[in-house]
């Protein structure tokens, strides 16, 4: 981290030449003598300590539980549009953000005519499509994509449960009544709604509009949930079989052992800066600053 003053008030660097997302935790966010400072307790990312925040080098704040904010620190960023974004540990919830973007909307603008052209939109699902599938679909109908996703799932699911030894009946899910499917349903549920909540963060650090999925439609996050599903084979699911034969002591719910997993897993792997970059390669809009 940088020590001292960071420039002059009025400066502002372009987002291209920033540096992604910084995740704070458990610590006070101020303002002292016009520089953004961080004063945590400790945490995984940082040993206790006060340090200066290169706030006008970083696309994005990530607060992360046990952090405070000061009203002049929220006033600053918004002035040199450094993002704020409030999540849970690891970015496995999102629950408030700062509304800013990049010094362009090209990419926004990129996602609207992608979006907006039958052809071009078809495309984007396929190619997400191929990602999660791992090989080029040559069928172009969605409905036949999504029958194709659907009985690799569940092929999927069957191998992961032979491999963790857990007794699989199939994918069920009652909104009603989430609690009474067995542990590797409500696993996977908290797996899912944790990466959900990271596809928001990437959305929102690229600057792209949530509400325009291509696979997804009727979600006000549907995009997010588009990315976020990307990764439901190689990584959603394997947080949930993992926490569901993890011990846990009798005071600890299953969903706080996976949010906890998921929280480790999403920094080991670096999960929010690979779903940027896939965002970047589908609308092909480069921005260096985007990245963590």
């Amino acid at each position: 981290m940088l020590k001292g003053r960071l420039g002059i008030d009025t400066a502002r660097v372009p987002q291209a030449d920033r540096h992604g997302v910084l995740w704070l935790g458990r610590g006070n966010v101020v303002v002292d003598a016009g520089t953004l400072r961080f004063v945590t307790a400790g945490s995984d990312t940082f040993v206790a300590g006060d340090y200066a925040i290169p706030f006008q080098g970083v696309s994005c704040l990530a607060l992360e539980p046990g952090t405070t904010v000061s009203h002049d620190a929220l006033r600053l960023c918004a002035r040199h549009g450094t993002g704020v974004v409030v999540v849970g540990e690891g970015g496995v919830r999102l629950y408030a953000s700062m509304p800013f973007g990049p010094d362009r909307s090209a990419r926004a603008r990129k996602q609207v005519e992608h979006w907006a052209d039958p052809h071009l939109k078809t495309w984007v699902a396929r190619r997400m499509y191929a990602w999660r599938l791992g090989e080029i679909v040559p069928d172009a109908d969605l409905t036949v994509l999504r029958g194709i996703e659907g009985a690799r799932m569940r092929a999927h699911y069957q191998r992961l449960s032979e491999m963790y030894g857990i007794h699989w009946r199939g994918r069920r899910y009652d909104r009603q009544a989430p609690d009474a499917a067995d542990f590797a349903n409500q696993a996977i549920n908290h797996a899912a709604t944790a990466m959900y909540a990271l596809g928001q963060v990437a959305v929102a650090v690229t600057g792209c509009i949530p509400q325009l999925g291509f696979i997804h439609e009727e979600s006000g996050i549907a995009f997010a949930l588009d990315i976020a599903d990307m990764f439901r084979t190689e990584i959603t699911l394997r947080i949930a079989f993992d926490a569901v034969r993890k011990p846990r002591r009798p005071d600890e719910t299953l969903e706080r052992v996976v949010r906890k997993h998921a929280a480790t897993v999403f920094r080991r792997d670096k999960v929010v800066a690979t779903m940027i970059d896939r965002i970047k390669e589908l609308f092909g809009v480069d921005d260096p600053g985007d990245h963590p």
